[in-house]
């Protein structure tokens, strides 16, 4: 089966995860805080991170994205990494492709896609 990355929760235990974009809520006044990982091929992430946010934003925007609250801090484990996340949102994908978007209760869904949506925007424009 290979690596994958787990995402566990009171909530939620999705175990095989392939690309995932971590967003806290402080990363609506420092974009720098949003994390990515994924356990495809590195030279073509920046382009999975940017259609991921993308398809998540105008999902949202066509009223038809489809999110799973949070009321749990949400555990994240990639290899060696292991990230708690208690405020925010996650978006990813399975292995099998389907597309999922958590956020925690009381956020701001918006604002937080949309400052998804910019960072790997630029990412992939300016190759930061």
């Amino acid at each position: 089966m290979g690596k994958s990355i787990s995402v566990m929760s009171d909530d939620i235990n999705l175990t095989d995860c392939v690309s995932i974009i971590i967003v806290p809520e402080v990363a609506l006044k420092e974009a720098g805080y949003i994390k990515m990982f994924t356990v495809k091929d590195e030279a073509h992430a920046k382009h999975e991170y940017h259609a991921m946010a993308q398809m998540a934003y105008f999902q949202y925007q066509d009223e038809d994205l489809e999110i799973q609250e949070l009321k749990s801090p949400v555990s994240i484990v990639c290899g060696e990494e292991n990230i708690e996340l208690s405020d925010g949102m996650i978006i990813g994908r399975v292995r099998t492709g389907e597309f999922y978007v958590l956020i925690h209760a009381m956020q701001n869904r918006k604002k937080i896609l949309e400052a998804a949506y910019r960072y790997c925007t630029r990412w992939v424009r300016l190759d930061i």
